[in-house]
């Protein structure tokens, strides 16, 4: 039965625990069918009993909701001001102080705001449910968009040239259908195709890149035009496609397969007015008087009447004594708090390797990118230490609006890390003017930059597990199947233990899966 809540779906968990007297019987009296919210957990729990959840990031506001419907008495203890954790959204007085020492303050115009953690939300995930269960409103988010540009370096003539995604895709794809028609009417494929086998694919690979009637590929409007086709006789004129040899030794298509990945396919979705809007509404339905924020924990331990919580708020001194906890903390930071985790745990807990990853947003006066370049969402990527440059997907046609200027990771990221503020804007505006031009360096009016090694309760942007491969899910090593169990009364919950890691959809998950194991327990104990 373990896991049924997360893996198995709402009526599965249902099933389980009509079993365990925490869902109504089968042979209760038949009723209309009402389909369940997908962050139900069923029954009531009997008896009372508390739990202390340890974060009010997205694991644990989610603990705590979903424990609520079921009875539970909870405390969120939170050592932010804020709901969200590392979802967090930056905009008009959003004020942070970094390990750095560097305090920044938001100046944003009013509605004007970028997402300096979680900033999109793929179709399959639950976030989306919980989206409409609080009822936080979504818009659309261009993950991915034709008329943004790849720049990167090489040593053919596309070195540092900006190319739009439409003519990379364009020319990459043509000419690797023609390359392929080629082989396969040469006889390369005859030992594992057919002749119809070949007719059918020659066919697609001539509609796939788009070639000429012998084969070739000649370019296409599908690479975009140096004037756009209008009225009457003005057919416009086809950009040309560049060499092939050029196009191949470039690489300009390094990237395309990102937004074929399984999380990251169009459609993506965000709520509108920023991603924190999801955990204002958890707050709003766990209530405030369960949350404490500015709750620094300092002391996590099993004791005999269950487990103990030692923080310090408002500059006193506290301390809490729960039947359960779950601690969604960032793993790093576990072994920090006085504890009596045994030897096992603590070595498990240092396996969660942290990450570096960081974003600077810049306010424009001037939305160049709309005007200048047709560039309405989507991101510009590049092999220079800024990755990529992320355009706002709200506020369209009016006069300003917010641009990610980088959103790196890794190594990229860590040339950024130890810079000010100042310095990091300075690298952007240099690095993206080389994409977009000289327009990049004008009508700034604000700027705002977070890096999450640098940020103080995260010191990460995600975990990566020793000996996984830097993988995002899927591959379970000792120490992560290690911290999915629990240690006595204390659970361990967050987007590191589950298969999305890096995602909101991981912290939900993993959440939903504690509480359903938590849940069981105790009505096996009752």
């Amino acid at each position: 039965m373990k896991g049924l809540g997360a893996t198995g779906g709402a009526g599965l968990a249902y099933g389980a625990m009509s079993t365990l007297g925490l869902a109504p019987s089968t042979a209760a009296p038949a009723r209309a069918f009402q389909p369940l919210a997908a962050g139900d957990l069923i029954g009531k729990v009997k008896g009372s009993h508390s739990v202390v959840v340890l974060g009010g990031g997205p694991a644990g506001l989610c603990s705590a909701f979903e424990l609520q419907k079921a009875g539970y008495t909870v405390t969120v203890l939170e050592a932010r001001t804020r709901p969200g954790g590392r979802v967090w959204t930056a905009r008009r007085g959003t004020e942070e102080t970094d390990l750095n020492g560097e305090t920044q303050k938001c100046t944003f115009s009013e509605g004007h705001f970028y997402n300096v953690g979680a900033t999109r939300i793929p179709q399959s995930h639950i976030t989306l449910d919980y989206c409409r269960e609080l009822g936080v409103e979504i818009q659309g988010f261009g993950n991915q968009n034709a008329n943004t540009f790849v720049n990167y370096q090489s040593d053919t003539s596309l070195s540092g040239q900006s190319v739009t995604y439409r003519a990379a895709k364009a020319d990459t794809f043509g000419y690797m259908s023609e390359l392929l028609k080629k082989a396969t009417d040469q006889g390369a494929l005859d030992q594992v195709l057919s002749r119809e086998d070949k007719d059918a694919l020659s066919e697609f690979l001539s509609d796939f890149g788009d070639l000429s009637d012998d084969g070739r590929y000649l370019g296409s409007s599908r690479r975009g035009y140096d004037s756009e086709p209008g009225a009457g006789l003005n057919f416009g004129t086809e950009k040309k496609p560049f060499a092939m040899q050029e196009v191949i030794r470039s690489g300009i298509g390094r990237n395309f397969s990102f937004d074929f990945g399984y999380d990251q396919a169009m459609m993506m979705f965000t709520p509108v007015g920023g991603m924190d809007r999801i955990y204002y509404a958890f707050q709003d339905r766990i209530g405030t008087d369960n949350i404490v924020f500015g709750a620094e924990v300092t002391s996590m331990k099993n004791v005999s009447e269950g487990v103990t919580v030692e923080y310090t708020a408002g500059g006193a001194k506290k301390s809490i004594t729960a039947d359960y906890a779950i601690c969604t903390i960032p793993p790093h930071l576990v072994g920090r708090l006085q504890n009596n985790l045994p030897a096992d745990v603590l070595t498990a807990l240092k396996a969660a390797k942290p990450s570096s990853s960081g974003k600077l947003g810049i306010e424009y006066s001037r939305r160049w990118w709309e005007t200048e370049d047709r560039i309405y969402g989507g991101a510009s990527n590049t092999d220079k230490d800024i990755s990529q440059i992320m355009f706002p997907y709200d506020h369209y046609n009016s006069d300003r609006g917010v641009v990610v200027a980088y959103y790196s990771s890794g190594k990229r990221q860590e040339a950024f890390e130890s810079l000010t503020h100042r310095q990091r804007l300075a690298k952007a505006i240099a690095e993206g003017s080389e994409i977009h031009g000289e327009k990049y360096t004008r009508d700034i009016s604000s700027s705002f930059s977070g890096s999450w090694r640098r940020t103080k309760y995260s010191e990460s942007a995600w975990a990566n597990w020793a000996g996984s491969g830097g993988s995002h899910g899927g591959a379970a090593t000792p120490e992560y199947e290690k911290l999915l169990e629990p240690v006595d009364k204390i659970y361990f919950a967050g987007d590191h233990l589950s298969n999305a890691i890096a995602w909101q959809h991981g912290a939900l998950t993993s959440a939903r899966d504690v509480v359903t194991h938590l849940h069981e327990r105790v009505a096996q104990e009752a």
